[in-house]
């Protein structure tokens, strides 16, 4: 995948995965199916298989409000957070009021907390919305200013496409175990979930809705009871192995731009109800950045 289909940057997305899902796709006879992410961040994978026609309906779930906002807002109200992009400026001063807009998280007014969500994402370090600093400081001393990462007419150019596939999208806003038991029940059975919980190591900053142990532990409990077919991406750590040790695991190389560029290690954790050939292991190691050797 060329670039981010999304309009939102965040840290450790799996757009990299693009080539080596609609391979396990292709291998398990499952083109066209529902796609399901239950947590959804930027969402730039899900769109690029909806795009490119790999499957046929996307789930977006997030249980952070802003997200949620955001992603609502351009399905329903595309138009009007267009005019908002194109009206706002870009300072520091607008920073502070977004800023404010996003701590109240008032989801009664999603489109206004949708807005201060996005704007955030695009002028945060890394697109760290919580915690993470303005781009250039307060004082824009740095080498790189606020507005560095906010080119209006393409995210706009990105929300108006992704309005168009708004009848294949459907969102929702639940906690990621109840929306896995829920969703295991109402989907067809064409159906491929692509799991990215929050990192164990790190996680605290890097997301608003950072989990403890025994959440990780919950999320394990409700896919390893999915009669669906799953994927599971993790930073690769003893905890998570061990949690995870009776599912089949690939090891594998990522870029991540939180902070500086890197490459890191992760997991990648494939139910028993997905054919995983040799040649997508080779494709993982060979497509992936930096590939590490399992």
């Amino acid at each position: 995948m060329a670039r981010s289909q999304s309009p939102l940057r965040y840290p450790g997305g799996k757009s990299a995965l693009a080539e080596v899902t609609a391979s396990l796709i292709r291998e398990n006879g499952i083109g066209r199916a529902h796609y399901v992410e239950p947590y959804a961040g930027g969402a730039s994978l899900a769109l690029h298989l909806l795009y490119t026609r790999q499957v046929s309906d996307i789930h977006l779930n997030d249980l952070d409000p802003g997200i949620w906002s955001f992603w609502h807002s351009v399905i329903n109200h595309a138009e009007e957070l267009i005019r908002l992009i194109d009206r706002c400026e870009i300072t520091v001063d607008e920073w502070h009021h977004q800023k404010s807009i996003y701590r109240e998280a008032d989801t009664s007014a999603p489109l206004k907390l949708g807005f201060a969500t996005f704007f955030l994402n695009r002028t945060n370090r890394s697109g760290i919305i919580g915690s993470g600093g303005i781009i250039g400081g307060l004082q824009q001393q740095g080498n790189y200013k606020i507005d560095c990462r906010f080119n209006k007419y393409n995210l706009v150019q990105k929300i108006r496409k992704i309005n168009r596939y708004r009848n294949s999208i459907h969102l929702t806003n639940l906690d990621a175990v109840e929306f896995l038991q829920s969703s295991d029940v109402t989907l067809s059975e064409r159906t491929l979930y692509m799991i990215d919980p929050p990192y164990y190591e790190k996680g605290s900053s890097l997301y608003t809705n950072f989990y403890g142990k025994d959440d990780h532990s919950a999320v394990r409990d409700a896919i390893a009871h999915l009669s669906k077919p799953w994927i599971v991406t993790y930073d690769n750590c003893d905890e998570i192995s061990d949690l995870y040790r009776d599912f089949d695991q690939i090891e594998f190389g990522i870029s991540y731009s939180a902070n500086k560029k890197r490459t890191g290690k992760e997991l990648m954790i494939v139910s028993p109800h997905l054919r995983f050939a040799e040649r997508t292991v080779e494709l993982i190691r060979k497509r992936l950045p930096t590939p590490i050797a399992a």
